[in-house]
């Protein structure tokens, strides 16, 4: 059986009046999917697991997110994933439940993440020398980051991990605007002396 918490209904209920019947269908839907699906708080916001984090909602003053963690691995047939997301949440923005994607295929995305999380995780590089090696940068990305001595400097005392956790989230944009706009936002985040997923560690 799954687990609901209490502290998800507080936030529901403190949520603002358009995003309580959003976050109440968008919670529903995810018992129904997965019905050992269990409930956190994380980051302020509910969070659902299942074989590790399976996903999240939060509401905002305008619209509601929700989204999974491992949505880089789920195919988007009817492309509800934003591309620029840097999060977890996701899909697109909704302001309203005419937003909300109707229950067949909210389900079929639930449980396809669901399934992806029960088969374990994503296979990870054998050789662990080649992990160890400094990734190839992107012409693009090397070029803006010349451009600013204190990004260069963050970037270069990464271990190549965390080097590539910025090389792979700028490559996998499937747009020219989108990957323009992770770059300067990259080099923002190096130049304070961040992680690419700094905001998502305190949780």
């Amino acid at each position: 059986m799954g687990k609901r918490i209490p502290e998800v209904d507080d936030y529901i209920a403190k949520a603002a009046p358009f995003a309580r019947p959003i976050l109440k269908r968008l919670r529903t839907m995810t018992h129904k999917a997965c019905p050992k699906v269990e409930e956190r708080i994380r980051w302020g916001a509910p969070t659902f697991d299942h074989h590790g984090m399976l996903g999240g909602m939060a509401a905002f003053k305008a619209h509601v997110s929700f989204g999974f963690w491992r949505a880089k691995e789920l195919d988007d047939p009817q492309g509800l994933f934003r591309d620029e997301a840097a999060s977890i949440m996701n899909f697109q923005r909704m302001a309203s439940l005419d937003d909300v994607p109707d229950e067949a295929t909210l389900l079929d995305y639930i449980r396809r993440a669901a399934a992806l999380n029960a088969a374990g995780p994503a296979k990870k590089p054998s050789s662990r020398s080649s992990r160890k090696q400094k990734p190839e940068l992107p012409d693009d990305f090397k070029a803006a980051l010349k451009r600013d001595p204190k990004a260069i400097r963050t970037f270069d005392a990464f271990p190549p991990g965390q080097q590539r956790e910025y090389i792979d989230w700028i490559t996998e944009a499937k747009r020219a605007e989108t990957r323009q706009r992770r770059l300067a936002q990259a080099i923002e985040w190096l130049a304070e002396g961040n992680r690419r997923n700094w905001k998502y560690e305190n949780g």
